[in-house]
């Protein structure tokens, strides 16, 4: 028996992302376009008539923008929705990388080592967090604040990054550390996780 759904989104496409950029944890806001898919996000839990109880995101300004304009959609404005913030679910730290084009990082440090840097689960860029990093923050806030509304029957709606979302999906979908180097989270699509009051995943679907 489903008790609870909980639907994640990576936030719309931001400036950095348009521009071909490491982004990590620099607070950079979303592109118009960025804009237009958390439009689309909305829409198309509207169309799926969700509900939601509770709301998270990330401490950065790209997420946060993202689901203010998916409750607008929704018809749940900010000033009648508590939203939580957390820095527990910002995108993992890139270090050196941050704010440098991708292209100009793979011919300073080779393609090779950014591959491992970006996919690895244990491998971190100078200065950065790796996904092992990621993974122990998400899921201690995740398991303590989250788990227990879901138990509860509560719906959730959670926007955050890339590799914070990414890392989720290895706790919830039983991903390992080689299968999740080949996820990537495409941007402002909704993903929805259908549970059990054990909080076993029945089902999962993009929307």
């Amino acid at each position: 028996m489903i008790m609870a759904y909980l639907v994640i989104v990576r936030h719309g496409q931001s400036e950095y992302n348009r521009q071909n950029k490491f982004t990590g944890q620099l607070d950079i806001p979303l592109s118009k376009f960025g804009e237009k898919e958390a439009i689309v996000a909305g829409r198309k839990m509207l169309r799926e008539n969700l509900r939601f109880h509770n709301f998270f995101t990330s401490g950065l300004i790209r997420a946060y923008s993202t689901i203010e304009i998916i409750l607008n959609e929704l018809g749940l404005p900010k000033t009648q929705t508590l939203i939580i913030r957390t820095d527990a679910f910002n995108e993992r730290n890139y270090g050196e990388l941050e704010g440098m084009n991708k292209t100009k990082a793979a011919q300073k440090y080779s393609e090779e080592q950014i591959h491992k840097w970006r996919r690895g689960f244990s491998s971190k860029p100078p200065g950065g967090e790796s996904l092992e990093d990621t993974y122990k923050r998400v899921l201690a806030y995740y398991q303590k604040n989250v788990e227990p509304l879901l138990k509860k029957g509560k719906n959730i709606l959670m926007v955050a990054h890339g590799n914070s979302l990414r890392a989720l999906m290895m706790y919830l979908e039983k991903i390992g550390k080689r299968k999740i180097e080949n996820i990537e989270i495409p941007t402002g699509i909704p993903r929805m996780y259908q549970l059990t009051k054990r909080l076993r995943v029945e089902t999962v679907k993009y929307l």
